[in-house]
């Protein structure tokens, strides 16, 4: 079957399409007919250096998530999950690939009336927003900043804090991703690229500051936006796509009576937002954005477009037939 390998750690162009055997389904397995496979951002670090909470060896096939039909089922598995559609996480290897074996007890089948292109883009993306905003207690009448607002994780944070009834302030780099913003429900958008950004908000909001601030880029913007939260506010910092953490001192945080919330939950409680976020979509209530699509043979180029901050929403890989 064809698979996209990891031989060394660099640029996009290490990514580099070829053959590999075709997977078995062992005990408490099955093997899925990948659709399209997942990307997200911290995967691209990973191939640039192996950082990320990825351990594995290379050569290999990298990632973390993928979307089909399962196509067999291994010894204990029921038969009745053959043909059905389905998304999955990999444990961190081998969702680059046609076909990929994984464990029957970490599949989520897709809702009716689902597209499964749409499920795979909240696989990954979708839980994660629901565990931050659980995190932040975000309360209807909060004033929220998201940043990377027009991102995987960022555009579907603004719809569900705007549900939540909370005013949504998006902070995106370009009139493209602040305009994608505000059609999802941010009532503010600001271009965190330009200088002085945080004041043209505090201008917006008229003096006022943010109750909460959603941080998914870390580093000077991350910072920044801290310094936004008024007494009582809450903080946070979900992804480094700046490189490295905000690093908010929690000793200035204290005195300023702000909280810097962690962003953790149980395989129960993950499993729990993964169904909310899909039975949301289903219903039309939740919309994942998918920017961008490459074939499976040019993953180089979809890992090329995320780092170069020209991506929109999600990035899929398309592998096989959408069912």
């Amino acid at each position: 079957m064809r698979a996209v390998w990891l031989r060394e750690f660099g640029g996009p162009e290490v990514l580099v399409a070829g053959e590999t055997a075709d997977p078995v389904a062992g005990a408490g397995e099955v093997v899925v007919e990948v659709g399209y496979a997942n990307i997200t951002f911290v995967e691209t670090q990973f191939r640039a250096g192996g950082k990320g909470p990825f351990r594995a060896e290379l050569p290999m096939v990298p990632g973390n998530g993928v979307g089909g039909v399962v196509a067999a089922v291994g010894e204990g598995v029921d038969r009745a999950l053959l043909g059905r559609r389905v998304v999955s996480s990999t444990g961190g290897s081998g969702g680059y690939a046609e076909r990929v074996a994984v464990p029957a007890v970490g599949l989520y089948q897709v809702p009716e009336g689902l597209a499964l292109d749409d499920a795979v883009a909240l696989l990954a993306d979708g839980r994660t927003a629901a565990m931050v905003l659980a995190a932040a207690e975000v309360a209807a009448g909060d004033t929220v900043l998201v940043e990377a607002a027009a991102g995987g994780v960022g555009s579907l944070l603004v719809q569900l804090a705007r549900a939540a009834g909370a005013r949504v302030v998006a902070a995106a780099g370009g009139e493209r991703k602040l305009a994608l913003a505000r059609e999802l429900g941010a009532d503010l958008a600001v271009d965190y690229r330009e200088d002085g950004w945080d004041g043209q908000l505090r201008e917006a909001l008229a003096g006022g500051e943010a109750d909460v601030v959603l941080d998914g880029v870390g580093g000077v913007i991350g910072r920044t936006a801290f310094g936004l939260l008024g007494r009582g506010g809450r903080i946070v910092s979900f992804g480094l796509a700046s490189g490295e953490w905000a690093g908010v001192p929690e000793q200035e945080a204290a005195a300023r009576g702000v909280r810097i919330l962690s962003a953790k939950a149980s395989p129960e409680a993950m499993r729990g937002f993964t169904e909310a976020v899909l039975a949301e979509a289903a219903a039309g209530r939740l919309r994942p954005v998918i920017g961008q699509r490459f074939p499976l043979d040019r993953a180089a180029d979809a890992h090329r477009a995320m780092e170069t901050r020209s991506t929109l929403g999600k990035t899929l890989l398309v592998v096989g037939d959408d069912r």
